[in-house]
């Protein structure tokens, strides 16, 4: 893990690569990707931008590419640069800020390595609380308190062990977002990233105290998301604006933990892996929503897919890597 991060984290500290170097996707490439992507009956949409300009849209089922779409656990991933945006705006301190600082009160059931737990760990999915996901989900959204629930479900790692992915982990980052700025997650949203980037962020769903669902069922268009990939593909900045702290991207890119599941790096909402011999950062969510941010190639690609239930599982997912593997191996 340390000699990815160590090969990603050059890549972000290189300079530039010019659109000259980097070439745009070919007209036979796009073509491709769409007879591709026609072949998966739960795809909805694919939106491939290059050098800041999306130069591809398909849509062939659900919302189209301008319509809000429930982008599932892929929420994690704009939960994260919400996150920065409130480290810019001095709304929270720095990632290593404890959670506990942060929240109203913590229940007394709590155990003492809750102390412990920083901003970081919940953007790295790291807080080592038993996961609320998987097979927990369903009895940790039917509580009467998601972020007590959370709080007090057993240890099952330090703070900064081990990646347990975890939609509790990131509600808790909700949470404190709201209770330490005195606003809504939603406000925070608009203000802090759909303003600047000019995106609509839409309500999603709250928990019973009114906190706005931290990781889960946002509603973006494909549209929105490529600005949301854009801005970490220019380091934070977007319209002359810097949105996301100086070095918040190589931060975010920098795998602090691997997933169980695919191998793959994760950082500050991110999964980072390898396409087609480039380094890759992206986000992902139940169903096949994807945002994936090449920045060797100038390229931001988001897929969108039928968010319902049952899941296509991983395979699906490697299917949608495929895609994006087989466009930049076409070039």
């Amino acid at each position: 893990m340390k000699t990815t991060a160590f090969l990603f984290a050059c890549v972000m500290t290189s300079l530039p690569v010019t659109a000259a170097e980097a070439s745009e996707p070919s007209s036979g490439a796009l073509q491709t990707l769409n007879q591709q992507a026609q072949a998966l009956d739960r795809l909805h949409t694919v939106v491939v931008a290059y050098d800041g300009n999306i130069i591809h849209e398909h849509h062939q089922g659900g919302p189209g590419v301008a319509a809000p779409a429930n982008v599932k656990s892929l929420s994690k991933t704009v939960l994260a640069a919400v996150t920065g945006a409130a480290i810019e705006a001095g709304v929270i301190e720095s990632v290593d800020r404890p959670l506990v600082a942060l929240l109203d009160s913590v229940p007394s059931a709590a155990a003492p390595q809750v102390n412990d737990i920083t901003v970081a760990h919940l953007l790295a999915q790291q807080a080592g609380l038993e996961r609320t996901s998987g097979s927990n989900y369903g009895a940790w959204v039917a509580s009467a308190h998601w972020v007590n629930d959370a709080l007090t479900r057993p240890f099952v790692d330090r703070p900064g062990g081990r990646m347990l992915y975890s939609t509790g982990t990131s509600h808790l980052l909700s949470a404190a977002l709201t209770q330490a700025s005195g606003e809504s997650t939603l406000a925070l949203a608009q203000r802090l990233l759909g303003e600047p980037l000019g995106i609509a962020i839409p309500p999603w769903p709250q928990d019973p105290q009114g906190i706005y669902f931290g990781g889960n069922d946002m509603q973006l268009s494909p549209r929105a998301l490529i600005a949301i990939g854009e801005l970490y593909r220019n380091d934070g900045v977007a319209n002359g604006q810097r949105v996301l702290p100086e070095g918040w991207v190589e931060d975010s890119w920098t795998p602090r933990g691997q997933s169980p599941w695919t191998g793959d790096g994760y950082g500050f909402g991110w999964f980072i892996t390898t396409l087609a011999g480039e380094h890759v950062a992206y986000g992902r969510g139940y169903g096949g929503q994807a945002l994936y941010v090449i920045p060797e190639r100038e390229m931001t690609v988001v897929i969108t897919s039928d968010p319902t239930p049952p899941s296509p599982g991983g395979q699906f997912q490697q299917q949608l890597n495929a895609l994006v593997a087989d466009l930049l191996a076409e070039e």
